[in-house]
Parts: structure tokens; C-alpha cells; sequence
């Protein structure tokens, strides 16, 4: 699934191209996506793009009228092309813009969205419980230590519990883990505040990282451009079983928690 770094890099990606745009036509040529597309989403019609920003994993282009939030499911991606370019089968929803351009969703899989919201988009129900962005200063080491007290819930598992923070998915996840020095397995509720005060660093590092190299590789994630992120040359541990800590030296292991796959190493992380 494209993560928050994934999210970031589209966003930034697209947002030159809309931004200041007005909408000439919407077209959606499937709306079995994760929920259907509404029939409101036509109302973005004549609207310009006044803001495009991104919450947790979800996209939001902003007009006077509304907003339309997007997720880009477990294998979607947004594309800017021109009208000419001939549609995927799997290119479910366009935004043709009066510039010439057109904004495509992409979604093999269907379990993205494209949701068409009045009001405060942040009081949506699928937004307005969130925790905080891991890169924005209420995600401090306060907020981490307060929602880990007194769980005895794996520390990986709370840190990628969106409530808590939100966008640390299980590859960033397993990552800040090992550069905190923490084993993912650990109680939440036993890891010292100044473990967490490092955790917290860690998370921000890793995915500001990752944001600045456009992204993890995966096999699904294509940016707006079509070609894929970088980071997954500089993974530490994700998908790394057997291999040799770049560390310590030892083999980094790979275990399950939460139904995920967790890599660490046993001698650096405790």
C-alpha cells in the first residue's frame, strides 16, 4: 500500500498542476472504488483548485463548493496526463482542467476513494479521529509516552495504530524501530520515555527521509510521474531476513505481529 512518504511525494507531484485550476469536467468511469464515487463529485465542475494538502494517507483538493478526498487504496496512484492519452482499464476516475490537463486515479485493486465532502473536510468520519501527523509538532514525545502508558500491546503495533499517529505504516514502522534501538516486540507500556523521545526522532527521520527520495520502491507505488521512489535502497531492516545487520553484523530476522511481516535485529534492538 503507498504510505504516507508515497502520499507526500504525489501530493507535492500533482499540486503544481492543479493548483489554481479550474475543473472542466469530471469523469468517472467506474465508481466501484473502496465506497462509491458520488454523484456530487459533479459539482467540482466549473470550481477552481484552491488547495490541494494531505491529511494522514488522504488527499484533499479543496474548492469554494467542497472537497474532494482521495486514497490511493493498496495499489493506486494519481497520474497528470493529457486528455489524448488513452485510459487504463483500471483508470477509474479523471479531472480534466482547463489548462489542458487531465488527473487520473488509478486503481487496479478498487480500494481507494474518491469521496465528495461540503464543509470542514477534517470533521469527515473518516478523518476527524485521527492522531497526529508525525511530522507536525503535536506528535512530541508527551503524546507517545501518554498513549503508550499502561498497554501491553507490542510498541510497532501502537506506533502504527493511525489514533495514536498517524501514516508510520509497517515499513517506516519496522525502520524508526531499529534506528530507536527498540525490539518491535516490546510492551508499549515498558518502553522508557527517553526510548520513546528517540522513537519519536526516528519516525520523523525515516520519513522525512524517504519524502526526500521520492517515496519507497513498491511494487504497486508509481509516482506522478510514473517512475518509482528510491528509498528501498537504504532500508536497514524491512525485508531483510537472513541478511546481515548493517550495523552489528548479525542476521536480521523477521517475525509477525499484528498479521504483518516485522524485521529487526536481535542485537540492536532490546
Amino acid at each position: 500500500m503507498p504510505e504516507l512518504p508515497e502520499v507526500e511525494t504525489t501530493l507535492r507531484g500533482v499540486s503544481p498542476h492543479v493548483l489554481g485550476r479550474r475543473v472542466r469536467e469530471v469523469i468517472v468511469r467506474d465508481k466501484r472504488l473502496r465506497w462509491p464515487v458520488p454523484d456530487t463529485i459533479h459539482e467540482m465542475e466549473g470550481c477552481r483548485i484552491d488547495s490541494a494538502r494531505r491529511r494522514a494517507k488522504y488527499l484533499l483538493l479543496g474548492t469554494t463548493k467542497g472537497t474532494l478526498i482521495i486514497h490511493l487504496g493498496m495499489s493506486g496512484n494519481l497520474r497528470v496526463l493529457t486528455p489524448e492519452v488513452p485510459f487504463k482499464k483500471h483508470d477509474h476516475l479523471a479531472i480534466t482542467l482547463e489548462n489542458g490537463k487531465q488527473l487520473r486515479l488509478h486503481d487496479p485493486r478498487r480500494f481507494g476513494a474518491a469521496l465528495w465532502v461540503e464543509g470542514d473536510p477534517l470533521e469527515h468520519a473518516l478523518l476527524k479521529n485521527l492522531g497526529p501527523e508525525p511530522l507536525g509538532d503535536a506528535f512530541t514525545t508527551a503524546h507517545l509516552h501518554a498513549a503508550c502508558r499502561g498497554k501491553t500491546a507490542a510498541i510497532k503495533l501502537v506506533i502504527m495504530d493511525a489514533h495514536v499517529v498517524v501514516g508510520v505504516g509497517n515499513i517506516y514502522a519496522s525502520e524508526a524501530l531499529f534506528m530507536a534501538g527498540i525490539d518491535p516486540r516490546k510492551p508499549a507500556g515498558k518502553v522508557t520515555r527517553p526510548r520513546l523521545e528517540k522513537l519519536v526522532q526516528a519516525i520523523r527521520e525515516v520519513l522525512a527521509a524517504s519524502i526526500e527520495m521520492g517515496g519507497t520502491t513498491l511494487r504497486d507505488f508509481l509516482n506522478e510521474s510514473g517512475e518509482p521512489g528510491y528509498f528501498a535502497q537504504t532500508l536497514r531492516v524491512y525485508d531483510r531476513e537472513g541478511e546481515p545487520c548493517r550495523v552489528c553484523g548479525a542476521k536480521i530476522k523477521r517475525l509477525v505481529l499484528g498479521q504483518r511481516s516485522t524485521f529487526f535485529c536481535p542485537k540492536c534492538q532490546k
